[in-house]
């Protein structure tokens, strides 16, 4: 598959699913622009590298994404310097586990602007250029958590259910056009964020970390494997590719399982 000459947003990918992405995007020749947090400098020497490798354009941003106004500025630098941006994946989130009642405030707040309100500003930002184009991918990348719940995940759950709401809002309204909106729903997939309830686990139970990193797959996963960065991006350049685009509104899991169950 080939995605040459396209270009891309792809947020929270200094790392994780969202670096994952932002590869199998450039490696089947999009330009990217990779966004998140992180040692600038390293970042974009990095980028440099993979750049001249791959013979496309990566570039960086720090927009910090709970802000709309950074949306807009990033959005804005994509198109100053790759001209459009044809693929947008919304990808950053963060995540905190506590009962509803005693789940902080600020928690709440900061998962529900990060995880879903981000992407209602980068998709309201990036659609008029799309629908210019009569061309545009865009990928939620949601969760399993998006179709099941898990206890003391109440923010990261509603997130993530109406990553799958806006979806589909998304994929009606751009029907008749040349866009496709699509969600990914990951199970587990060992990230530095899935890594950290890991290590919580193992802390809290006072057990090894391999052992913590077997339950937490056995209690879920029932192909009791990870998910990889590298099999969402495949993944994610499927849904991009012209062979999917009659794909437009669906919420594909990739989780070992754990749906069927």
């Amino acid at each position: 598959m080939t995605l040459k000459g396209k270009t891309a947003i792809v947020t929270g990918s200094t790392s994780g699913i969202g670096l994952g992405i932002a590869r199998a995007l450039a490696e089947c020749g999009a330009n990217v622009m990779l966004n998140g947090f992180g040692d600038k400098e390293e970042i974009e020497t990095l980028s440099a590298k993979r750049a001249a490798e791959l013979g496309v354009k990566v570039a960086y941003s720090d927009a910090d994404i709970s802000d709309p106004a950074a949306v807009r500025e990033m959005v804005a630098a994509a198109i100053k310097a790759f001209g459009a941006v044809d693929i947008l994946v919304n990808n950053a989130g963060i995540q905190h586990t506590a009962a509803v009642d005693e789940f902080p405030e600020a928690k709440w707040d900061a998962i529900i602007a990060i995880n879903l309100s981000s992407n209602f500003h980068l998709i309201k930002a990036v659609l008029p250029g799309m629908r210019s184009r009569n061309w545009g991918r865009i990928v939620n990348i949601s969760s399993v958590h998006g179709l099941v719940a898990s206890a003391h995940k109440a923010a990261y759950v509603a997130a993530k259910h109406g990553v799958i709401g806006l979806t589909k809002v998304v994929a009606l309204e751009t029907a008749t056009t040349g866009i496709t909106c699509n969600a990914i729903c990951p199970g587990w997939v060992l990230t530095p964020l899935v890594q950290k309830q890991i290590d919580d686990r193992a802390k809290q139970e006072g057990i090894p970390v391999e052992q913590a990193k077997l339950e937490l797959l056995v209690e879920k996963q029932p192909s009791h494997e990870f998910a990889t960065p590298e099999q969402i991006g495949g993944l994610c350049v499927f849904l991009c590719s012209d062979a999917a685009a009659q794909i437009t509104g669906a919420s594909l899991p990739i989780d070992g399982g754990w749906v069927a169950e």
